[in-house]
């Protein structure tokens, strides 16, 4: 039996990359959305590395997978390394990409 690998992301764009990266692996792959897994872990970390560890130690729990997460976003120096894991939120719920890049923008006005 081949052992189950779940990434822990509901990103589409995500789980095709590590699909990609993880094709010779030894793991059969799979989702939360493709095991039908509906709870979310709350991203509460102060640091990408926390967020990715709560969300491994969280679906982890269920023991019929091995349990891969990440978490990324945007460290910008100039802004103190924000957003930071608030990357996603940054501009407010139901932001488009263009909103989050034109309000960084905005905060980097002045910056050399």
């Amino acid at each position: 039996m081949i052992p189950k690998l779940l990434l822990a992301t509901r990103n589409a764009g995500k789980a095709r990359e590590y699909s990609l990266l993880l094709q010779r692996s030894p793991f059969e792959l799979t989702t939360l959305d493709a095991e039908g897994i509906q709870e979310d872990v709350k991203e509460s970390g102060k640091t990408l590395q926390e967020n990715a560890r709560l969300k491994a130690v969280g679906y982890a729990v269920d023991d019929r997978f091995l349990v891969m997460a990440d978490d990324s976003g945007l460290e910008v120096d100039a802004l103190g390394g924000a957003p930071g894991p608030l990357s996603a939120r940054f501009a407010g719920k139901g932001a488009s990409d263009r909103d989050k890049v034109n309000l960084l923008l905005s905060k980097l006005r002045g910056v050399p």
